[in-house]
């Protein structure tokens, strides 16, 4: 009798065998993609730009051979947001009236690398384990981010002229740790904050472990003395508040709640646009403010010139390319990117490249938000919260087009596309299962 319990139990085993191998792939794969993604600057600097392109493809053809053996629990329509396929699709045929046909293939190649990159890891791991997933990869690079600034500032006291890094952390910033700059490493202190309290408050950390992680990405974005992490700041947490009156809100005035708190925000910015000189002066960012409304009203000028279809699709502004070359030319400076990611895209692919990205984000930012108000799990305020963040953002940064962020907006967008889409109908129509949202997690 006992001999055949362990047969059974043997033979269960010898069927969970395959499925747990899978998962331990997908969640090494996912490591993989998140630190090659996350750490692409210092991988290029320490290696070269042809390394961390070949790591970025062999990622994506692993990732797309995982979609394919999984092919049976995967849905073709909802595979990846239409709004996604729209825009890399429109990105795709600018090739035809770019400046430099090959360069816009390549910038291109990389916008679909990444995206294969989030799509995969959005289907093979859940919000949870994502969540879990990043916060252990951004507590790695933002601690060596604090190394490095340390072996630089303090000890040996000499910048480390090959990753960007200055050296100033003895004299409180600005310091950039491994992401090239301190507006990035300000972008990614944010998220790793907003990850990391996430874990904290779903108990997937212990505590020794969450308390020194936020308090570890607390104090990289206030060294890294980027003006734009304050704007960040107040932002998520004017968006978590709102979160949190519509969460704990009855469901028979919720309606009324989200219509206020729409309202408020429309009003919020309108008052912020109507006193922005007071508040750029009150931040202490009048120069820089000024340097970037210089550059925004050049590329206002070439928008103009093409602003249905732009001058095609480039992602980072690549040397001896017009406009981009010129714009810089008529500044007097080096600018990689446009400092902001809306008229980044519409100088790259015109209004209707506009339209798209906005329309890929807003559908994201409106599903998310509608997801967390509802399920009583705090792990979905992850990607509304993160979602606005990058909308913030990209208002003084174009990181949203490209790397990192441009991983991030896809796999936000992808997760808040499984929770509430039109394809759920059509899923519900062929399979007969009628898809619901019930307020628990």
């Amino acid at each position: 009798m006992a001999a055949s319990r362990g047969g059974c139990r043997d033979a269960r085993a010898g069927r969970l065998g395959p499925a747990a191998r899978i998962g331990r792939v997908g969640a090494r794969y996912t490591l993989a993609a998140l630190t090659a993604t996350f750490g692409s600057f210092a991988i290029e600097r320490m290696t070269s730009a042809a390394t961390l392109a070949t790591i970025i493809i062999v990622l994506s053809v692993l990732g797309l051979a995982i979609l394919v053996v999984r092919r049976e629990e995967l849905s073709v329509l909802r595979l990846a947001p239409s709004s996604l396929i729209a825009f890399l699709a429109w990105a795709l045929i600018s090739t035809f009236w770019s400046t430099d046909r090959s360069d816009t293939l390549f910038g291109w190649v990389s916008l679909l690398g990444f995206a294969i990159l989030a799509i995969t890891i959005g289907h093979i791991r859940d919000t949870l384990q994502t969540v879990r997933a990043i916060g252990d990869t951004l507590r790695v690079l933002l601690a060596a981010s604090l190394a490095v600034e340390i072996l630089s500032g303090i000890l040996l006291d000499v910048p480390i002229l090959f990753l960007d890094i200055e050296g100033n952390l003895a004299i409180g910033g600005p310091i950039q740790g491994l992401f090239g700059t301190r507006n990035m490493l300000g972008f990614v202190a944010v998220i790793a904050l907003i990850t990391f309290v996430i874990e904290w408050r779903t108990q997937s950390v212990v505590a020794p472990i969450a308390i020194p992680s936020v308090a570890l990405a607390g104090f990289l974005a206030l060294l890294s003395a980027s003006p734009t992490v304050l704007v960040l700041a107040v932002a998520v947490g004017v968006v978590t508040g709102a979160l949190t009156i519509v969460r704990i809100t009855p469901q028979s005035r919720r309606s009324f709640v989200q219509w206020m708190l729409g309202a408020l925000v429309a009003l919020a910015l309108a008052v912020a646009f109507a006193l922005r000189h007071p508040i750029i002066a009150w931040m202490g960012g009048g120069s820089d403010f000024s340097m970037r409304a210089d550059l925004w009203n050049k590329v206002l000028d070439f928008i103009a010139v093409r602003p249905i279809q732009g001058w095609g699709w480039f992602g980072p502004w690549q040397r001896g390319e017009y406009p981009f070359t010129y714009i810089n030319f008529l500044l007097d400076n080096n600018h990689q990117t446009a400092l902001n990611a809306y008229f980044d895209v519409t100088l790259q692919l015109g209004v209707i490249g506009f339209l798209l990205f906005v329309l890929l984000g807003g559908i994201a930012v409106v599903r998310s938000w509608l997801v967390a108000s509802v399920r009583r799990s705090v792990v979905y305020a992850w990607t509304p919260l993160v979602l606005i963040t990058l909308a913030v953002d990209s208002m003084f940064e174009s990181f949203t087009l490209a790397g990192a962020g441009w991983f991030m907006l896809v796999l936000c967008a992808l997760r808040a596309g499984q929770s509430r889409s039109w394809r759920e109908n059509i899923d519900a129509a062929n399979t007969g299962v009628i898809p619901t949202l019930r307020g628990h997690g």
